[in-house]
């Protein structure tokens, strides 16, 4: 197989988190390539000067980076950071890097790639579409039967338990 994964950062770690997952990126690509046949992960995320070591540290588990600009915005007087990936994320899965996979795995369940989900599907190109969370967007219905929840795959890339000293 010669799948690649497409991932929504942001919507993984929010999701992940909001489930108390605790999860490893480096397991997740390991699962990504054993289970799943994914050759290439791509991982959309926003970019910050200050988590370079982060940034480094994915790319040795085997993810390719996408960045996106962000934009910083005050939200109930607590500073955030907003960078949108869903057009680089359509873009590289639908054009970039379309005849260079087999089936795509997407990780999101933003409502927003439902039109995506419908070309891949309908092209025969989409394999799995893996949700951060259970609560996913009613947009991504029609295409159930590639759902795969996060919390279903928890224990195969949860980060491993430290053991206790004796």
């Amino acid at each position: 197989m010669n799948n690649y994964a497409f991932i929504d950062g942001n919507n993984l770690y929010l999701g992940a988190k909001n489930q108390q997952i605790n999860f490893d990126y480096g397991r997740l690509r390991l699962y990504l390539r054993n289970s799943l046949g994914v050759k290439k992960a791509f991982l959309f995320i926003g970019y910050i000067p200050t988590n370079t070591q982060l940034y480094n540290q994915l790319q040795s588990f085997g993810f390719t980076l996408v960045f996106k600009p962000t934009i910083p915005y005050l939200e109930n007087g607590k500073k955030q950071t907003k960078g949108n990936v869903d057009a680089e994320l359509v873009l590289h899965s639908a054009a970039i890097e379309y005849d260079n996979y087999d089936k795509a795995v997407i990780i999101s369940g933003d409502g927003d790639f439902a039109c995506l989900m419908e070309f891949l599907s309908q092209r025969k190109k989409l394999a799995k579409i893996i949700t951060p969370t259970a609560k996913y967007s009613k947009l991504l219905k029609p295409y159930e039967k590639y759902i795969l929840p996060l919390k279903e795959i928890s224990n195969s890339i949860a980060m491993p338990k430290k053991k206790k000293a004796k």
